[in-house]
């Protein structure tokens, strides 16, 4: 009996050629197509997207056989393409929903399956739980080759980089940033975010110069193709080394963003998230915020001195997405360095981000360190590390034990003020908070922490690492 498929925070993920095999893609595929039909909406059809790893164009492929073998027609992305771009192509041609082959940040031999809705992000939990049992209760996935779709009408192969281009363009001064005379680096870390950056910036006096731009789905040296300080060595070395002023760093599917200063120092997703919103509530934007449990209290700080309100959310987009639409808020984002914006798509766009960053340093005439001073002078000063730790699978309800069942009054000789559960658990003290959970997509414990220095902050993890036991 094949095994069950799972989504975790965005869609299902496994190792290639191990659970990600052709034939469970098909079985998703065959599930997707009875739950569009049963929800009444397959005449709109499905988007169908995918990155640069290895094998992602052929179970694209794979999907859009399956799909189209039921009778839905099919957009079909004709090169790999960023998440949001995907995201956006299902919103532009009034699809049920899409289909993207990525796992995102994950290491080289994983692959996914993340189904997004008809509003161009994360389905909800609702959505993806009955996804699940219709996965669970398809039958034989029916197939029809791509040629015969095509030449049926079933399959239409699109490119959904002009209509991304659009929307963006009429989001963001992208003449003000052209105008501005910045250099800039972007490592596109070999993903499907190549490209995209400096397509819009071409022909100004501000310079862009990729590094990593070739598709490799090796992803070699680094871990995973996620933009965070230890995958991004070179790019903190390129930048004041060739006097750049600034890096941005896209994730392998592009839904993320990394930001490094002028100095070559990698900027913390919790500052950047933070600076994202300052820069929309300076500009005069209205309307609520959504963060992820592990973003940045500044958020908090930020949504009361403007006089806005703050939702928190479990991580995950599937969670942040839906409040981020029912409140119509400005901004929503993550930890993990995903943002999304109101007038866009409820999705994170790590490629969007990057240039909403460059925008604040055109218009307002920061540097990239002066945008972190700028923040820190109006909150305070934060910092902040996650550890992501691997652990013997054996011992994962020993470790939850401690995680839910211990109590826990102080740490490191810091006095806990309150405890929550909104998503694993986190402890708040005067100095920050530190919170732990486990990864919805990878075999990892997460522990966060934020602090007002730096010796706090690795005082709390190791004294929390201590006390889980890992």
């Amino acid at each position: 009996m094949a095994s069950p498929i799972k989504f975790g925070t965005d869609g299902w993920r496994g190792i290639i050629a191990d659970d990600f095999t052709f034939a469970n893609v098909a079985r998703c595929s065959q599930g997707l197509a009875d739950y569009i039909r049963i929800e009444g909406s397959a005449s709109r059809g499905l988007v169908v997207g995918y990155d640069t790893r290895f094998a992602s164009r052929e179970f694209a492929e794979t999907v859009a056989s399956v799909i189209s073998g039921n009778g839905i027609g099919v957009y079909l992305c004709r090169e790999p393409a960023p998440t949001p771009v995907v995201s956006h192509q299902v919103v532009q041609q009034g699809a049920a929903g899409g289909v993207v082959i990525t796992s995102s940040h994950n290491p080289a031999a994983w692959s996914g399956f993340k189904f997004k809705s008809s509003q161009g992000g994360s389905a909800s939990q609702a959505v993806t739980d009955t996804l699940e049992l219709c996965i669970e209760s398809a039958g034989a996935p029916k197939n029809l080759p791509l040629d015969d779709g095509r030449a049926a009408g079933l399959v239409q192969d699109v490119d959904p980089a002009p209509a991304y281009g659009k929307a963006v363009a009429g989001l963001v001064n992208l003449e003000a940033i052209r105008n501005a005379g910045l250099s800039v680096l972007v490592d596109a870390m070999h993903g499907a975010g190549a490209g995209y950056v400096s397509s819009f910036l071409d022909g100004g006096a501000t310079s862009v110069k990729e590094l990593r731009a070739e598709p490799n789905p090796a992803f070699p040296g680094m871990a995973q193709p996620e933009p965070i300080a230890h995958n991004l060595t070179e790019l903190c070395r390129r930048v004041p080394a060739d006097g750049a002023s600034a890096g941005l760093a896209l994730d392998g599917d592009a839904d993320r963003i990394g930001l490094v200063d002028e100095t070559g120092r990698f900027v913390s997703t919790l500052e950047v998230f933070s600076l994202l919103t300052l820069y929309l509530l300076e500009r005069g934007d209205r309307g609520a915020l959504v963060k992820g449990v592990t973003a940045s209290v500044m958020l908090n700080k930020l949504a009361e001195q403007y006089g806005v309100p703050l939702a928190e959310m479990p991580v995950g987009f599937k969670n942040i997405g839906p409040r981020f639409v029912s409140d119509d808020a400005i901004l929503g984002g993550e930890e993990s360095g995903g943002y999304a914006f109101r007038g866009h798509i409820p999705e994170r766009d790590g490629i969007l981000s990057g240039l909403y960053l460059l925008e604040y340093m055109a218009v307002r005439g920061f540097t990239a360190s002066g945008m972190v001073r700028h923040l820190f002078d109006t909150v305070g000063e934060h910092h902040y590390q996650r550890r992501d730790v691997s652990f013997d699978p054996s011992a994962r309800d020993a470790i939850m034990a401690r995680l839910t069942d211990s109590p826990l009054t102080e740490l490191a000789g810091m006095t806990v003020s309150s405890v929550d559960q909104i998503d694993g658990r986190r402890w708040m003290f005067d100095a920050g908070w530190v919170a732990a959970r486990f990864s919805g997509t990878e075999p990892l414990l997460r522990i966060y922490c934020e602090a007002d220095s730096t010796d706090n902050v690795s005082r709390l993890l190791d004294a929390m690492q201590a006390h889980l036991g890992v």
